[in-house]
């Protein structure tokens, strides 16, 4: 399954919510969510420690459109528009986190 999640983790639990439900498989985040995947941000132990169970991968768009293209943490693969689809069309289901 591909969990897609667009909330920032500093206004949002979204990704808590993710990562204390789901049981496993990718998760994508985009837009402001991308903040998660940042160095020195307070979600990065979560995220970093979800690695084990999940494939955790960002739209690097966002996180550039954001200034934060060089912050990326270790364990979190950048993806692009074509690979968002290949994603989505690889994975069986899809969960948007909102």
């Amino acid at each position: 399954m591909l969990h897609i999640i667009n909330k920032s983790p500093l206004t949002s639990g979204t990704l808590d919510s993710c990562l204390n439900t789901a049981t496993g498989g990718d998760i994508l985040l985009i837009e402001d969510a991308v903040y998660a995947a940042t160095r020195g941000n307070a979600a990065e132990a979560k995220l970093k420690a979800a690695t084990g169970k999940f494939k955790v991968h960002v739209l690097m768009p966002d996180l550039e459109a954001r200034g934060m293209g060089d912050r990326l943490i270790d364990g979190v693969t950048p993806v692009d528009y074509g690979d968002f689809v290949d994603l989505a069309s690889s994975n069986k289901t899809c969960q948007s986190w909102l």
